[in-house]
């Protein structure tokens, strides 16, 4: 049971924090609510800044999860430009880095993650990007379109660097989601892209090298040059500005900047300090901060949600696996862990059962992925229509036959159909699978 008298706090101003401060209030609390932004800027979505606002096709203010006046209207306190530096689970408090100390009833944990940093010379040259915040997306989108336009060579480096009538040249490390959006985006504005990747394909450790390789041939056909099986070394600089990278396999390659994509680790200081129970960041689920089904840490008081949240991985008609929790980076596990988490702190019973889901859109490809099928975890990939147009449906198999995963590809309204298909956990035929005639959701029970 909760009152007007409770204070809830939420730590963490992203997508997750935002929406379980809006659930909260629709869900008829009346208590103190208190939103903890590390960021000046009010809550706002992280998928259009590798997006539409990096591409200048969606506007600063389009970002933002509700207009800053509907904090004020909703009754929620915003402490903005304010991290919080310690956590006292014993006392039911929360310091500041300004000293304010705050008092919770429960507090949600949404601290989201942070970029991998290049542990390799040269990092702190003029030219070395991340992509994680807002304010980085609207650096980052200056600096593509000043690549876009003719850029000169660094002096006294190899011919072919650049000069005259040549655009700017951005290295990219990582093959992930962010390092080819950043290359689309960076394609679409004139510039001259090399994606460094140390595994065979992009997206390998998420999609296997079966559709890897599709995301290979994409980003080719508009320009882009990879380079596999190697790792960024060193970044080569002149008078504090990138002029190359070099690589472990001896290759350099001309650079004017330069974008880690490496991927991103959860912020857990708080909850590590709380001594709240994490799951090994090491292992191939992510880390972060243990929760149950209801998004509850090892302290009850504490629940955590969004991309710092490993919770029970449920899939293919599985119950949870005894100590198996994942961790999901994408904007949809953010929208709806938020709201679960807010209703579990308001006494609701609460199983968030969510499927991994996150979408991309690069050039004229739009996709969307649920389930989880890394590689070693099926025994066959499926495809329906046409791979060579990119416009078809790929399924991950178990070696039962039983849907992992499934991405449709340049085709609309199939993924909840695909996500009950996964849900079901009933053994699929691969040829019928595979047959465009056969309605997906005639496959359904």
């Amino acid at each position: 049971m909760v009152d007007a008298h409770q204070t809830f706090v939420i730590v963490g101003g992203g997508l997750a924090g935002a929406k379980a401060a809006e659930t909260l209030r629709s869900e008829g609390f009346t208590g103190r609510v208190i939103l903890i932004c590390d960021e000046r800027d009010h809550p706002y979505e992280r998928p259009p800044l590798s997006k539409g606002f990096l591409l200048g096709t969606e506007e600063r203010d389009s970002v933002f999860v509700h207009d800053p006046a509907w904090y004020a209207q909703a009754h929620i306190e915003l402490h903005l430009g304010q991290p919080a530096v310690r956590l006292d689970p014993a006392a039911r408090t929360v310091r500041l880095g300004d000293g304010t100390l705050i008092a919770y009833d429960k507090l949600l944990l949404a601290t989201g993650a942070e970029p991998r940093r290049l542990d390799v010379p040269g990092t702190g040259l003029a030219g070395v990007h991340h992509l994680r915040r807002l304010a980085h997306a609207e650096r980052l989108r200056g600096v593509l379109a000043s690549l876009g336009r003719e850029s000169t060579a660094c002096a006294g480096t190899k011919e072919g660097r650049g000069g005259a009538g040549r655009s700017g040249r951005l290295v990219i490390a990582g093959a992930g989601w962010i390092g080819l959006e950043v290359a689309a985006a960076a394609r679409a504005y004139g510039a001259d892209v090399t994606i460094v990747e140390p595994s065979p394909t992009p997206l390998h450790g998420v999609l296997g090298p079966e559709l890897g390789a599709l995301f290979t041939d994409l980003h080719r056909d508009h320009g882009v040059r990879f380079h596999f099986g190697a790792r960024l070394t060193e970044i080569v600089g002149q008078d504090g500005m990138v002029c190359a990278v070099r690589t472990d396999d001896g290759e350099e390659h001309p650079a004017h900047d330069v974008l880690a994509a490496i991927g991103a680790a959860p912020r857990t200081a708080l909850a590590e300090q709380a001594g709240l129970d994490l799951v090994d960041r090491t292992g191939a689920t992510g880390g972060g901060i243990a929760v149950d089904s209801a998004l509850r840490t090892s302290d009850p008081y504490i629940y955590a949600a969004g991309d710092v949240a490993a919770a029970p991985l449920t899939l293919g008609g599985d119950a949870p696996r005894p100590g198996t929790r994942l961790r999901v980076e994408h904007w949809a596990n953010a929208l709806s862990g938020g709201p679960a988490a807010a209703r579990a702190m308001l006494g609701q019973d609460v199983g968030h059962d969510h499927l991994p889901y996150f979408f991309s859109d690069q050039y004229d490809l739009g996709m969307e992925y649920s389930g989880y099928a890394p590689p070693g975890s099926y025994a066959r990939v499926v495809h329906r229509g046409d791979v060579a147009q990119r416009k078809f449906l790929a399924f991950w198999l178990a070696a039962d036959g039983r849907l992992l995963a499934g991405m449709n590809v340049n085709v609309r309204d199939v993924n909840e159909t695909v996500q009950a298909l996964i849900r079901s956990g009933r053994p699929l035929d691969p040829a019928t699978l595979a047959d465009p005639e056969v309605p997906l959701a005639a496959l359904l029970p």
